[in-house]
């Protein structure tokens, strides 16, 4: 058996180029297949971790996913807003802990802004109840201060220090710009993977202050308030968007939440963070299934490629099979060779693959914080294991008609000559 494997060895040597495209692609095919696997589980865990440590967050009526896209995703509009009197009355049960006020609708150069407290820097958690942490600076003190996203930061240069203005609304139209009330950049934010990347934080009086002269969303003509005497007015928000909730014991989470959706001043909406992430999830996860389905249709090609070659590679390794057969090896040696080349190959194309994978997750984190999604987990789980065996069973599998076939060919195939 010792002597047929080095003849096996040989043999492939002397194809080499031929295999080594075919390990190439298995490699492709399996580091695909590993890829979409781990971005998935890092996306859908960056999903269900944006935002946490939150027990209700609470908006006007509308279906939770919504409520949940504006809220924490910072996507769509809210249906209204509510008013902050009702939050006000809320936010006084003692069974509450803490709430942080949430309002949007502004914008700086494609960026939304939010409007809140310094208490959102306390209590918002991500992750797993990871903090919020600043790169620079501190929390905003003063009207004009803002504290910026880790992607907003990089993207558009800034730091603390510098001045900025903000839009109305998504700033798409002429003339919505706030250019009299410019803010300071007081902070930035340090990564976390999560829609906070992606935005402006501003003090809920700072949202009041620049809209003191807008009526219906738009200025009035011939009528400015300077930023230096918006101290003057009542900065006090008639409305806010959504606000987040912190209960004492996690126990009184279902009778909050059910007296918020039957609170009589306004209809209100409260919904469970994970509840309305897993529905969310549900609704993209279409995307999911098709990215999987891209990467088996990959490694099929893949594995056909191996099959074609060992098939080609038959006619011009007849005499080959006829020498191994007349040096003793039987039938059942000549299938278990075949079978042993495809499975060395597809076991090299999985632990290659594997490798490229574990690569790019420890040295691309910066990639892949440019696309929102956390690091990449460097250890192989168990649902990665099972697509490496099934790439193993797999490559197995299309050895069989080439065993098959050369397990037919008879010893006088080989050392007779075609004419």
């Amino acid at each position: 058996m010792s002597a047929l494997l080095r003849l096996a060895l040989a043999s492939a040597w002397n194809r080499r180029l031929s295999l080594g495209l075919t390990l190439l692609a298995v490699m492709l095919a399996a580091t695909l297949l590993l890829s979409v696997e781990r971005v998935r589980q890092a996306a859908r865990d960056g999903f269900a971790q944006s935002v946490s440590g939150s027990d209700l967050i609470v908006g006007a009526r509308t279906s939770p996913v919504q409520l949940v896209l504006y809220s924490v995703f910072r996507l769509g509009e809210a249906t209204n807003n509510l008013g902050w009197d009702s939050y006000q009355k809320i936010a006084a049960d003692p069974a509450i802990a803490w709430s942080v006020p949430l309002s949007l609708g502004d914008s700086h150069r494609g960026y939304p802004v939010l409007g809140t407290t310094p208490g959102y820097f306390v209590h918002f958690h991500y992750g797993d109840r990871q903090p919020l942490r600043f790169a620079a600076g501190t929390a905003f003190a003063g009207i004009f201060d803002a504290v910026l996203g880790a992607e907003v930061a990089q993207r558009l240069g800034y730091r603390v220090g510098d001045k900025i203005t903000l839009s109305h609304g998504d700033g798409g139209l002429p003339g919505m710009e706030h250019e009299d009330k410019p803010f300071t950049v007081t902070g930035v934010l340090a990564p976390t993977g999560t829609p906070v990347d992606r935005t402006v934080h501003v003090g809920l009086a700072a949202i009041e202050a620049i809209h003191l002269d807008w009526i219906g969303g738009a200025p009035v003509p011939g009528f400015a308030i300077g930023a230096e005497v918006v101290q003057k007015f009542d900065l006090t928000p008639k409305t806010i968007t959504a606000f987040m909730v912190g209960l004492h014991q996690r126990g009184e989470v279902f009778r909050i939440q059910r007296r918020i959706n039957q609170f009589a001043d306004e209809p209100l909406l409260a919904v469970l963070p994970g509840v309305a992430l897993d529905q969310l999830w549900q609704t993209v996860g279409v995307v999911e299934q098709a990215l999987q389905t891209v990467s088996w249709l990959v490694l099929a090609v893949g594995l056909a490629g191996l099959m074609a070659t060992m098939l080609a590679g038959l006619n011009e390794r007849r005499r080959e099979m006829a020498i191994l057969r007349s040096l003793g090896a039987g039938p059942r040696h000549i299938l278990f060779l075949l079978m042993l080349e495809s499975g060395v190959i597809s076991l090299l194309g999985c632990l290659l693959g594997l490798a490229t994978v574990t690569l790019f997750a420890a040295f691309g984190g910066g990639l892949l914080a440019d696309f929102g999604l956390a690091a990449l987990p460097l250890a192989v789980d168990a649902a990665e294991m099972k697509l490496l065996g099934g790439v193993l069973v797999c490559g197995l599998l299309v050895s069989l008609l080439p065993a098959w076939r050369a397990y037919r060919l008879s010893l006088a195939d080989g050392l007779i000559p075609r004419s």
